[in-house]
């Protein structure tokens, strides 16, 4: 399965509209007060987006035979954490950037301090969905875990560690080592998580599979923030939806910046490749998540 194939378009249209229909049934509706918060939340959340986080969900959870229902809450609640992120990441404080999925970020549409509370609220919002979620009831074990690998997605040692680190490496010539540590917790920690979240909920308790999933998500995290980079320089903001040509703009470590196009590309490769062997063992049920890394590796926006 490829991304060329009728089959894998399809299953993509159908995780889209399933992680969709899933956010749009767990914000609150904006007719609810603070009418302004709601607004802003279902405005960052709903506006577009490649959806790869959940769909990560989908596909590992399908691979290991889950029902899509059982895949839904988990499914919501990394595409809302990732949503948050954004909103915090376009602050002025923080990366200050104005464009977001082609359109005026959050803080630019309702002012920095709804934008603050907006994802605050998300983050909240996605362990309740999480938490709430009746499938997984049966299997405390595994619902506690699952709330676990989403948390540390976000906390010091992930998200908010890579901003951290982020912030501190402007201006500053990192070494690859450095730039991949920052992008491991900034970028990857959520991807890999992602991937976890799925094979929990499937009810997958082989440490072999999930010790090849992690390898599979962490290369593919990765990968996923080199070609980011490699699209700030090749791509244009109209494509993207977001600003091009703004790392470098601003000073920041890249990939390109510190290995160069060329070995930047080549690593690109060399991730996609090793997320391809991290799965290649497992068999035919998961070629769905070899046609993700591809896509990863290949995308254009």
């Amino acid at each position: 399965m490829n991304l060329a194939t009728p089959e894998f378009r399809a299953a993509l249209a159908l995780w889209n509209e399933r992680a969709d229909a899933a956010l749009a049934q767990a914000l609150p509706p904006e007719q609810q007060p603070p009418q302004e918060l709601h607004r802003a939340m279902r405005y960052a959340v709903l506006g577009g987006g490649k959806r790869l986080r959940p769909i990560l969900v989908y596909a590992t959870g399908s691979a290991l035979g889950a029902a899509p229902e059982r895949l839904d809450a988990a499914a919501a609640a990394v595409e809302i954490i990732h949503a948050y992120s954004l909103v915090h990441d376009d602050l002025p404080a923080m990366d200050d950037d104005e464009l977001r999925r082609g359109r005026p970020t959050c803080h630019v549409a309702f002012g920095e301090a709804m934008a603050i509370l907006a994802g605050d609220a998300l983050q909240a919002l996605a362990f309740e969905v999480l938490a709430g979620d009746s499938p997984l009831a049966t299997n405390a074990a595994a619902h506690v875990e699952m709330l676990r690998t989403l948390a540390a997605a976000c906390g010091a040692h992930g998200m908010a560690g890579g901003q951290a680190f982020d912030l501190g490496a402007i201006g500053k010539r990192l070494t690859a080592d450095e730039l991949e540590r920052m992008h491991v917790y900034k970028t990857g920690a959520l991807i890999r998580a992602s991937v976890r979240l799925g094979a929990l909920a499937a009810g997958c308790r082989d440490d072999i599979i999930l010790a090849a999933l992690d390898r599979y998500g962490h290369a593919i995290g990765l990968a996923f923030q080199i070609r980011d980079d490699v699209l700030d320089v090749e791509g244009e903001s109209a494509t993207i939806g977001k600003t091009a040509g703004k790392d470098a703009a601003d000073n920041k470590p890249t990939y390109p910046a510190i290995l160069g196009m060329q070995g930047a590309q080549a690593h690109l490769r060399e991730l996609t490749q090793t997320a391809l062997d991290a799965v290649a063992p497992l068999g035919a049920d998961f070629t769905s998540l070899v046609a993700l890394a591809r896509f990863v590796a290949e995308r254009e926006s």
